[in-house]
């Protein structure tokens, strides 16, 4: 298990992975699995290390300041259509426009 999970992560990784093997994946696909699905949970929450995944940044601070990667993630929150091609001032744009 990685140092960064807690220890409901290693629970829940040890109860996939089991579960996994209960029905019938090899030893290495449900220990796959089982870290896949907990690392994921993780990223959802914002405990991972990425910067791509890692939030929206912080809510006091005004939009010009959030990095591409939080704006992004905000206008993903809203909805937004076509934020992936959209510049950091077009994505401050549409979230203020969302909002």
């Amino acid at each position: 298990m990685p140092k960064t999970w807690s220890n409901k992560d290693e629970r829940q990784y040890e109860h996939i992975k089991e579960s996994a093997k209960d029905r019938g994946r090899s030893d290495r696909r449900a220990k796959e699995i089982a870290a896949r699905t907990v690392n994921k949970r993780r990223r959802q929450e914002g405990r991972t290390p990425s910067k791509r995944t890692q939030g929206t940044g912080n809510p006091n601070e005004p939009l010009e300041e959030h990095t591409r990667d939080e704006l992004y993630n905000q206008a993903r929150e809203l909805g937004i259509e076509g934020r992936s091609a959209m510049r950091k001032a077009e994505l401050v744009d549409a979230i203020r426009a969302a909002t």
